[in-house]
């Protein structure tokens, strides 16, 4: 090292003026960056600017059908593929020139697998188009290299993960191979290999050239009809300067990390080496002509919070101190850099925040594809959800805590394992229901979702509270010391059975066996009234909720194209006069909808989406604050309840799916007869400040029946059990109904017309050309979704979802599968076919299953538990 340390005096005390990196043409993309020594941010003394255009480059259209506005990786690809679906006229405007911004300096790497389904199609697509379809469309090479990837795993955790890639890869056919040691220094002979566990290659990843992808991409688009114009001080949808022209986008989106890449020289490099993320050292190596870039995540990265007007092109000086601890990864990775000089430094700012529609390079030819069909037809194709605004919460998306803690854990653990169990630690405790202190006191560990603290499981152990934000020990925050809700976070750190399995059980079992008490609170709770509120329920909800009051009906919200946008329950109420918040002031129709809490958002903005467009008279207002809510279930729950609520809950009084509101100890509530978990069981709802005597009221009467608090991990296991679905696991935007075995959940029978029947009626006359299936597997080892999923030895799928079943001592797991000669996926064929699912590159018998293996008659939940 202490060559390297003698290097980086002699070049911060006279370093020459960077270099640019890339070139689109003669214009220089980068300019000269004055050293200073300053700690302080921006550095704002190293901030100098070419001169700009003094205006437009040419005078706008009158009138465009879309107008993309950056001319970056994202803006390019946003407008070719606009071009391609049949606009043509259409315009680009950028402040500066193409790729100014991050584009210009991002590394370009482009690695094909990623733990999410979603994200591998959108690399693929991203890969087609740099790498074959618009050298073949325009002639033009985008500058892309097929040097393949090496991912280096240095534990066994990190290789298990690889494995699970390279499981799901096979569902995509993306050649892939886990590397032994040895193998890996036959692969790349300037390695290091004395520290690793194995690596990943994937031959077919590769680099992309940020200035060639981009102007070819102008071309091709200006070859459609597309436009493009520069210099204009205006812009929208580009990552920095979009608080220009969005209001509250200062506030909303301001904290910035910068991007640090150290090149070096490296003489005598074979050819087409592949790239390497090393991610337990948090450095990644990318082949550069004769030379090695190395770019790195640190846990201290560099807030930007005011975007300069002038920074099209500019960059900053390299902090040292930061950036030395990548230096260090990157020459234990390959030593032979220690004995290397310094070429250029590249320190660029990059965007991390939870806020946006965001993507990186390698990720813009899916994005850009997605948000042009969005633009067109009023929806992506895939599930966007992962990038979609609307799965954050609006109190947290103008929250500058939120949005500063959750950006800096963004970037610092963005090459951590992506393990199934992880919670974050940033930006904890910003919505908190009434039960959260008397649940905390008991040993709760709670998951954070949509900004709620919600229970996972129980600790018995006594309390785990979520402490503020440490930061990681950076910027001279104190670390946390003596963490107990990290620490068991940590022992969740595994693709093996967690530590809490049987904790879990216990609660599953006590579930199924006596009787337990969710805390479900952060549930949202919508009510939807006026004088169109029966038009917008028939065209919303594919169920008929237009029962009679008192009823409750299990439902799905579509999308035009028959996708499953949501599903909830909707409780038609008794019209009269406001008692909030139990129930609205109506003097007609009045739906109570109950949505799961972590996409409680996109449910509102889908919904009041469609009553703008029909122009439906109708009011939708929140309650989901202003109540609680803990669902009793398990063959006690009725025995329970009798002893606390005031009505008569025998089956012929209180049937399945009726609600009431009745007396809980002295406190009225909504009682629903309902199950998440397949059990007997009521919800009830509650205002939030009978929360707590109700909920002391309902333990107290259950001592004697064994009453125990369970958490959502129990409510994934039960659930997934008796088969019902996860919105956003085994139900997205991207699933029918008819495909996810929802059926019964639509009015196909009549004549009411909903949003969506039309995409429904065409697919039940074509057949199914996927479907879900349940699989269990008779081996004791642990599944948690993305597992490959083959029949007769060809993948077929891969599982959405999967959990252990403590009842029926199984590992359960629900995917959809396809006919690889793209017919229709009978019930047939999937009798007549042999499964197995592979995990981590061993593949296991699998059973599949049209019927939940556990009650499928749907006994329990008619509260018959007889054996006869």
């Amino acid at each position: 090292m202490a060559f390297v340390r003698t290097a980086l005096r002699t070049v911060m005390g006279c370093r020459r003026p960077l270099e640019p990196l890339w070139r689109a043409s003669a214009r220089c993309y980068s300019v000269q960056a004055e050293h200073t020594t300053e700690k302080s941010v921006p550095y704002a003394k190293t901030l100098k600017q070419e001169d700009a255009h003094k205006g437009p480059t040419k005078p706008l259209p009158r009138a465009a059908d879309a107008v993309v506005i950056g001319g970056g990786s994202l803006g390019c690809q946003t407008l070719y593929h606009l071009c391609k679906m049949g606009m043509t006229n259409v315009v680009l405007l950028e402040r500066d020139r193409l790729t100014a911004g991050t584009t210009w300096h991002t590394a370009g790497l482009l690695w094909q697998l990623r733990p999410s389904d979603t994200e591998v199609e959108l690399l693929a697509h991203t890969r087609r188009v740099v790498s074959s379809e618009l050298e073949a469309e325009t002639g033009l090479e985008t500058g892309w290299i097929q040097n393949g990837g090496l991912f280096i795993a240095s534990n066994k955790q990190r290789l298990d993960e690889y494995k699970r890639l390279m499981s799901l890869g096979k569902v995509y056919g993306i050649e892939s191979y886990v590397l032994s040691p040895a193998e890996t220094k036959d692969l790349y002979p300037l390695m290091n290999v004395k520290d690793l566990y194995g690596t990943l290659y994937v031959p077919k990843d590769g680099t992309m050239d940020p200035a060639g992808t981009c102007t070819t991409l102008s071309r091709a688009a200006t070859a459609r009809g597309a436009t493009f114009y520069y210099s204009f001080s205006c812009l929208m949808c580009t990552k920095y300067w979009m608080s220009k022209s969005c209001r509250r986008a200062e506030e909303s989106y301001s904290p910035k990390k910068r991007k640090k890449t150290f090149h070096h020289v490296l003489l005598n490099i074979p050819k087409n080496m592949p790239n390497v993320r090393d991610h337990d050292a948090s450095v990644y190596l990318r082949l550069q002509g004769d030379a090695l870039s190395v770019g790195g995540y640190e846990q201290n990265p560099i807030f930007w919070e005011e975007v300069s007007d002038k920074f099209a092109f500019s960059l900053f000086d390299l902090d040292w101190d930061v950036f030395m601890q990548h230096i260090e990864g990157a020459i234990n990775r390959v030593p032979a850099l220690e004995q290397t000089g310094i070429k250029s430094t590249v320190c660029g700012p990059g965007k991390y925040t939870h806020t946006l529609f965001l993507s990186c390079m390698m990720l813009g030819g899916g994005c850009g594809k997605e948000l042009a069909h969005w633009i067109i037809h009023g929806r992506p194709e895939k599930d966007m959800y992962g990038y979609d605004i609307r799965r954050f919460h609006h109190s947290l998306s103008s929250n500058n805590r939120w949005i500063r803690e959750r950006s800096h854990e963004s970037y610092a653990k963005n090459y951590s394992v992506v393990f199934p169990f992880d919670e974050p630690l940033a930006a904890r405790n910003m919505r908190k229901d009434p039960f959260h202190q008397v649940l905390q006191d008991q040993g709760c560990l709670f998951q954070e979702r949509h900004g709620w603290e919600r229970p996972g499981s129980f600790n018995k152990d006594g309390p785990a509270p979520v402490l503020d934000y440490d930061y990681y020990g950076a910027y001279d925050v104190k670390k946390n010391s003596d963490y107990k809700y990290n620490e068991l976070l940590g022992k969740e750190y595994t693709f093996d059975f967690p530590p809490h399995h049987n904790t879990i059980r216990d609660e599953c079992m006590t579930c199924r066996n006596a009787v337990a008490v969710f805390n479900m609170s952060y549930f949202g709770k919508f009510y939807l009234s006026g004088p169109d509120a029966k038009k917008a329920a028939d065209w919303l909800f594919t169920a008929d909720v237009n029962k009679k009051t008192g009823s409750t009906v299990y439902t799905c919200m579509l999308n035009k194209k028959g996708g499953a946008e949501s599903d909830l329950t909707v409780s038609r109420l008794e019209p009269g006069p406001a008692h909030l918040p139990l129930t609205p002031e109506s003097n007609g129709d009045v739906y109570y909808l109950a949505i799961g809490g972590g996409v409680a958002q996109h449910n509102w903005s889908h919904i009041q989406t469609v009553l703008q467009d029909e122009c439906f008279n109708c009011t939708l207002t929140d309650q989901s604050e202003d109540m609680g809510m803990i669902s009793i279930q398990g063959p006690k729950s009725r025995d329970l309840l009798q002893e606390v609520l005031d009505a008569d809950l025998s089956n012929e009084a209180f049937p399945f799916s009726t609600h009431k509101i009745v007396t809980a100890a002295g406190h009225k509530v909504r009682a629903m007869r309902l199950s998440f978990v397949g059990e007997l069981g009521w919800e009830l709802h509650i205002p939030k400040d009978s929360c707590l005597p109700v909920y002391h009221a309902v333990m107290a009467a259950g001592a004697k029946y064994g009453v125990q608090n369970a958490g959502y991990r129990a409510i994934d296991s039960l659930s997934i059990e008796k088969g019902y679905r996860h919105w956003h696991a085994d139900l997205r935007p991207d699933d029918t109904p008819l495909e996810a075995g929802l059926a019964f959940t639509c009015k196909m029978k009549t004549s009411i017309p909903f949003l969506g029947r039309s995409a429904l009626e065409s697919q039940k006359a074509e057949g199914l050309r996927r479907r879900i299936v349940c699989f269990t597997i008779d081996e004791k080892v642990p599944m948690f979704g993305l597992e490959a999923i083959f029949r007769n030895g060809v993948p077929v799928g891969h599982l959405r979802r999967a959990e252990f079943g403590y009842a029926i001592n199984k590992t359960i797991g629900y995917g959809y599968i396809r006919n690889p000669e793209g017919e229709v996926v009978s019930p047939d064929f999937v009798r007549g076919g042999e499964f197995t699912l592979e995990r981590m590159g061993v593949q296991y018998k699998a059973k599949a299953h049209l019927k939940s293996p556990f009650d499928p008659e749907n006994r329990r939940v008619k509260g018959i538990y007889s054996s006869e």
